[in-house]
């Protein structure tokens, strides 16, 4: 095959999957299909390796975010911060200005009870405050206290170092890469799975997967 056509018929079809994406993203992509080293080859992960792709990407995905979260644990000591997940809701807060409690829990990806219970707690140590909503008195609505001001801007500084630190080996382009391919599927599950609350695996894997029914 002609290696123009050859380039074109690969640009294709990474188009189709990824229609927002720029011809770098592209670049980047097919230079990374070039440089894998293939499945079964080598060591690719700590502990057993599952038998598909999807269920290895999804553990070392699984594992990294492990890992950083026990690092981000150590960076947050001594900032008034106990967990990366606080971090996460005061962050939240901050972005959103005076959201609804249960806005900052679901966008943090919580159960309504567990996220409300880490809410409490981070009231009770003052750095955040309530207040009843001005259009809806049912809801309650949230922002920083001038301590939880002051904790966001200094563990903010050190989660920045932690993920600088721990993606240090990876290439500016490929952390591209990387954003490029999985932020869509990031997207789409953060918009669904509060939906699929109480439906059964079964259903679920049908809405996802409606080419393998039947």
């Amino acid at each position: 095959m002609n290696k123009t056509v050859e380039l074109v018929n690969h640009w294709g079809n990474f188009e189709e999957k990824h229609p927002n994406a720029s011809i770098a993203d592209f670049c980047r992509y097919y230079l990374a299909q070039q440089q894998q080293t293939p499945v079964g080859s080598g060591k690719l992960v700590g502990g057993v390796i599952p038998p598909v792709k999807a269920g290895l990407l999804m553990k070392i995905i699984g594992r990294i975010s492990k890992l950083n979260m026990s690092y981000a644990n150590i960076a947050l000591e001594g900032t008034g911060l106990h967990q990366i997940e606080e971090f996460g809701i005061l962050l939240t807060i901050r972005q959103e200005q005076s959201p609804r409690k249960t806005e900052v829990i679901y966008a943090n990806l919580f159960e309504l009870s567990s996220g409300t219970d880490m809410l409490n707690r981070l009231q009770k140590r003052g750095l955040i405050k309530e207040y009843a909503d001005k259009e809806d008195k049912r809801s309650k609505r949230i922002e920083l206290t001038a301590k939880g001001e002051k904790v966001i801007k200094e563990s903010k500084a050190k989660i920045e170092k932690n993920a600088t630190m721990l993606l240090n080996s990876l290439a500016d382009e490929d952390k591209d890469l990387c954003i490029q391919l999985l932020k869509e599927i990031e997207i789409k599950l953060s918009e669904q799975w509060q939906r699929h609350k109480g439906k059964s695996f079964d259903e679920i894997y049908d809405e996802l997967m409606p080419a393998q029914k039947g």
